[in-house]
Protein backbone atom coordinates (compact mmCIF):
# COMPACT_ATOMS: atom_id res chain seq x y z
CA UNK A 1 0.00 0.00 0.00
CA UNK A 2 1.65 3.39 -1.14
CA UNK A 3 2.23 6.39 1.65
CA UNK A 4 2.19 9.57 0.42
CA UNK A 5 3.51 12.91 2.15
CA UNK A 6 3.24 16.16 1.17
CA UNK A 7 5.43 18.91 2.48
CA UNK A 8 2.99 22.00 3.67
CA UNK A 9 4.45 25.35 2.55
CA UNK A 10 4.61 26.33 -0.56
CA UNK A 11 3.18 22.97 -1.87
CA UNK A 12 -0.39 22.58 0.09
CA UNK A 13 -0.26 26.05 1.12
CA UNK A 14 1.16 29.62 0.62
CA UNK A 15 1.69 31.46 4.30
CA UNK A 16 3.64 34.56 3.92
CA UNK A 17 6.33 34.81 6.63
CA UNK A 18 7.21 38.51 8.22
CA UNK A 19 8.76 40.92 5.58
CA UNK A 20 11.21 41.53 8.54
CA UNK A 21 11.02 38.61 10.86
CA UNK A 22 14.07 40.07 13.42
CA UNK A 23 12.18 43.41 13.60
CA UNK A 24 8.43 41.50 13.81
CA UNK A 25 9.88 39.65 16.85
CA UNK A 26 11.01 42.49 18.55
CA UNK A 27 7.78 44.17 18.30
CA UNK A 28 6.25 40.89 19.79
CA UNK A 29 8.57 40.62 22.70
CA UNK A 30 8.19 44.55 23.47
CA UNK A 31 4.66 43.53 23.79
CA UNK A 32 4.94 41.36 26.05
CA UNK A 33 7.40 43.41 28.30
CA UNK A 34 10.57 42.07 27.22
CA UNK A 35 13.60 44.23 26.98
CA UNK A 36 14.96 44.51 23.41
CA UNK A 37 18.41 45.15 22.62
CA UNK A 38 19.64 47.98 20.59
CA UNK A 39 21.36 45.71 18.24
CA UNK A 40 18.14 43.21 18.42
CA UNK A 41 18.75 42.94 14.63
CA UNK A 42 22.41 42.04 14.63
CA UNK A 43 22.18 39.19 17.70
CA UNK A 44 19.05 37.51 15.72
CA UNK A 45 21.15 36.83 12.63
CA UNK A 46 23.39 35.72 15.14
CA UNK A 47 24.17 31.63 15.60
CA UNK A 48 23.43 30.94 18.81
CA UNK A 49 22.39 27.13 19.17
CA UNK A 50 25.40 24.97 17.67
CA UNK A 51 23.18 22.10 16.49
CA UNK A 52 24.54 19.19 14.56
CA UNK A 53 23.77 19.03 10.85
CA UNK A 54 20.35 18.65 9.42
CA UNK A 55 18.67 19.49 13.10
CA UNK A 56 16.11 21.73 13.25
CA UNK A 57 16.72 24.86 16.48
CA UNK A 58 13.82 25.94 17.30
CA UNK A 59 13.28 29.69 17.06
CA UNK A 60 11.77 30.52 20.53
CA UNK A 61 15.39 28.40 21.59
CA UNK A 62 17.17 30.72 19.05
CA UNK A 63 15.40 33.89 20.49
CA UNK A 64 15.90 33.19 23.80
CA UNK A 65 20.01 32.86 23.46
CA UNK A 66 19.84 35.75 21.53
CA UNK A 67 18.70 37.72 24.45
CA UNK A 68 21.06 35.89 26.62
CA UNK A 69 23.55 37.26 24.29
CA UNK A 70 23.26 40.65 25.31
CA UNK A 71 22.04 40.16 29.07
CA UNK A 72 18.62 40.35 28.48
CA UNK A 73 16.43 37.68 30.83
CA UNK A 74 12.87 37.81 29.10
CA UNK A 75 9.85 36.81 31.21
CA UNK A 76 9.07 33.54 31.26
CA UNK A 77 7.98 31.72 27.97
CA UNK A 78 8.09 35.16 26.60
CA UNK A 79 9.88 34.39 23.72
CA UNK A 80 7.71 31.14 22.73
CA UNK A 81 4.79 33.48 22.81
CA UNK A 82 6.82 36.25 20.46
CA UNK A 83 7.52 33.89 18.00
CA UNK A 84 4.38 32.46 17.73
CA UNK A 85 2.43 35.76 17.60
CA UNK A 86 4.95 37.51 14.85
CA UNK A 87 4.90 33.84 12.45
CA UNK A 88 0.30 33.89 12.82
CA UNK A 89 -0.22 33.61 9.06
CA UNK A 90 -2.40 34.45 6.52
CA UNK A 91 -2.81 31.24 4.60
CA UNK A 92 -4.11 30.33 1.10
CA UNK A 93 -4.49 26.90 -0.02
CA UNK A 94 -2.94 26.25 -3.13
CA UNK A 95 -4.80 25.13 -6.33
CA UNK A 96 -4.96 21.67 -6.41
CA UNK A 97 -3.83 21.00 -3.14
CA UNK A 98 -7.56 19.41 -2.14
CA UNK A 99 -7.40 17.07 -4.89
CA UNK A 100 -4.04 15.63 -4.40
CA UNK A 101 -4.21 15.15 -0.97
CA UNK A 102 -7.93 13.48 -1.35
CA UNK A 103 -6.58 10.98 -4.23
CA UNK A 104 -3.52 9.86 -1.80
CA UNK A 105 -5.92 9.03 0.66
CA UNK A 106 -7.62 6.73 -1.85
CA UNK A 107 -4.90 4.86 -2.21
CA UNK A 108 -3.28 4.75 1.80
CA UNK A 109 -1.58 6.44 4.19
CA UNK A 110 -1.12 10.30 4.22
CA UNK A 111 0.97 12.11 6.16
CA UNK A 112 2.40 15.78 6.21
CA UNK A 113 6.08 16.84 6.31
CA UNK A 114 6.84 20.20 7.20
CA UNK A 115 10.26 22.62 7.80
CA UNK A 116 9.23 24.79 10.39
CA UNK A 117 10.93 26.30 13.13
CA UNK A 118 7.96 27.96 14.89
CA UNK A 119 5.65 26.10 17.33
CA UNK A 120 2.15 26.00 16.58
CA UNK A 121 2.65 27.00 13.17
CA UNK A 122 1.72 24.30 11.39
CA UNK A 123 -1.57 23.70 13.27
CA UNK A 124 -2.54 27.08 13.05
CA UNK A 125 -1.61 26.70 9.21
CA UNK A 126 -3.77 24.43 8.33
CA UNK A 127 -7.01 25.72 10.52
CA UNK A 128 -6.83 28.09 8.38
CA UNK A 129 -6.49 26.28 4.93
CA UNK A 130 -9.15 23.87 3.19
CA UNK A 131 -7.34 21.50 4.27
CA UNK A 132 -8.10 19.80 7.58
CA UNK A 133 -6.08 17.76 10.48
CA UNK A 134 -8.20 14.88 9.90
CA UNK A 135 -6.88 14.73 6.30
CA UNK A 136 -3.60 13.06 7.76
CA UNK A 137 -2.67 9.85 9.37
CA UNK A 138 0.81 11.67 10.57
CA UNK A 139 1.67 15.29 10.84
CA UNK A 140 5.22 16.12 11.02
CA UNK A 141 6.96 19.12 11.67
CA UNK A 142 11.13 19.93 12.00
CA UNK A 143 10.65 21.33 15.55
CA UNK A 144 8.80 18.45 16.79
CA UNK A 145 10.64 15.84 15.31
CA UNK A 146 13.97 17.68 15.51
CA UNK A 147 15.13 17.06 11.76
CA UNK A 148 14.91 19.24 8.59
CA UNK A 149 14.27 18.15 5.14
CA UNK A 150 16.31 16.78 3.06
CA UNK A 151 17.70 15.45 6.40
CA UNK A 152 17.10 11.48 5.91
CA UNK A 153 16.07 11.21 9.32
CA UNK A 154 12.96 14.29 8.55
CA UNK A 155 12.06 11.54 5.91
CA UNK A 156 12.38 8.17 7.69
CA UNK A 157 10.32 10.22 10.92
CA UNK A 158 7.25 10.81 8.78
CA UNK A 159 7.47 6.89 7.35
CA UNK A 160 7.25 5.38 10.72
CA UNK A 161 4.51 7.57 11.53
CA UNK A 162 3.15 6.30 8.53
CA UNK A 163 3.58 2.21 9.36
CA UNK A 164 5.51 2.25 6.24
CA UNK A 165 9.46 1.93 5.72
CA UNK A 166 11.31 5.21 4.30
CA UNK A 167 12.22 3.32 0.84
CA UNK A 168 7.83 2.74 0.66
CA UNK A 169 7.40 6.62 0.89
CA UNK A 170 6.58 9.06 -2.35
CA UNK A 171 6.87 12.66 -0.95
CA UNK A 172 5.59 15.91 -2.65
CA UNK A 173 6.83 19.06 -2.10
CA UNK A 174 7.82 22.19 -4.62
CA UNK A 175 11.44 21.90 -3.70
CA UNK A 176 13.85 19.43 -5.11
CA UNK A 177 16.92 20.39 -3.27
CA UNK A 178 14.75 19.88 0.13
CA UNK A 179 11.85 17.47 -0.63
CA UNK A 180 13.88 15.67 -2.99
CA UNK A 181 15.87 14.21 -0.20
CA UNK A 182 13.38 11.92 0.04
CA UNK A 183 15.13 9.74 -2.46
CA UNK A 184 18.58 9.19 -0.41
CA UNK A 185 16.20 6.89 1.82
CA UNK A 186 14.78 4.97 -1.17
CA UNK A 187 11.81 6.73 -1.81
CA UNK A 188 9.99 8.86 -4.58
CA UNK A 189 9.86 12.51 -5.16
CA UNK A 190 7.01 14.15 -6.94
CA UNK A 191 7.25 17.66 -7.64
CA UNK A 192 3.84 18.69 -8.47
CA UNK A 193 0.47 18.41 -7.10
CA UNK A 194 -0.85 17.61 -10.51
CA UNK A 195 1.30 14.18 -10.40
CA UNK A 196 0.07 12.71 -7.61
CA UNK A 197 -2.65 11.00 -8.65
CA UNK A 198 -0.87 9.57 -11.69
CA UNK A 199 2.09 8.77 -9.90
CA UNK A 200 0.44 6.59 -7.66
CA UNK A 201 -1.32 4.86 -10.60
CA UNK A 202 1.85 3.92 -11.72
CA UNK A 203 2.27 1.65 -8.30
Amino acid sequence: MPAVSFALFDTLVEADPPADPADAVGAALRDRDAAVPADWADAYRETHVDAPAGAEVPLPAHVSRALASRGVDAPANAARRAVVAAFDPDVRTREGAVEAVAAARERGPVGLLANCAVPELVGRTLVRSALARDDFDAVVSSVASGWRKPDPRSFEHVADALGVPADGLTHVGSDPAVDGGVTAVGGRFVETLGDVDDALRRD
